[in-house]
């Protein structure tokens, strides 16, 4: 592996960046995007049970805050009536609806950045691609007093950082793009878990007001 990161040169070294980076994005995605993490399946319908008669006490609101995405979404709207038993519908709503864009925004984490990667790692594959073609003319210059030069060494060092660069932008791109767009229809997927839910928990706690 070292042969081959000499055999392409400087250009290589963002692209290994790149590479570990992306690496790093995609271990930290797969952790916070569990469906535990996110959006458990009954956490609904326990949160509704919990509050069929009456709005809970702040350490159950507290505890199901700290469950999951959903949960936090949820404890906003109970946390609306704990505070004021006779708020408006619409405060309901606005309350819940902060709460989830919050909610969206973290589950969108790093996704642009991941995007970012599978967009530059082609570019800095070029580029290398470039220098080795630089390099290949530059070996190729005519020597002194005008006779026909060559380095052979300097041409196949030209070559090699060429062929590696644009090899190697192609082995960080494509991963990274394909992990990007699983992430994306993961999240919009969430996204949409999230704000049925949401819906549906509203319509419940709005029976609960105080008249």
């Amino acid at each position: 592996m070292f042969s081959i990161i000499q055999a392409a040169g400087w250009p290589i070294w963002p692209l290994i960046a790149c590479s570990i980076l992306a690496l790093a994005l995609v271990i930290e995605r797969f952790l916070s995007l569990k469906v535990a993490k996110v959006a458990p399946p009954r956490l609904l319908d326990e949160a509704m049970a919990a509050s069929r008669r009456a709005v809970p006490g702040p350490d159950v609101v507290t505890q199901l805050e700290q469950n999951s995405a959903l949960g936090e979404v949820l404890a906003s709207g109970l946390r609306a009536l704990n505070s004021d038993p006779r708020c408006t519908e619409l405060d309901l709503r606005a309350h819940v609806e902060n709460t989830g864009r919050a909610v969206a925004h973290r589950l969108e984490r790093y996704l642009s950045t991941l995007a970012t990667i599978a967009s530059a790692a082609p570019l800095l594959g070029l580029l290398g691609t470039v220098i080795g073609m630089i390099e290949i003319f530059g070996s190729q210059a005519p020597g002194t007093a005008g006779v026909p030069g060559g380095n052979p060494a300097q041409l196949a060092h030209g070559i090699s950082v060429a062929l590696y660069n644009t090899a190697f932008g192609l082995i960080v791109a494509i991963p990274s793009l394909i992990f990007w767009r699983y992430f994306r229809v993961r999240v919009d997927e969430y996204l949409l878990t999230l704000e049925l839910s949401a819906e549906r928990f509203v319509r419940h706690l709005i029976a609960l007001r105080q008249p």
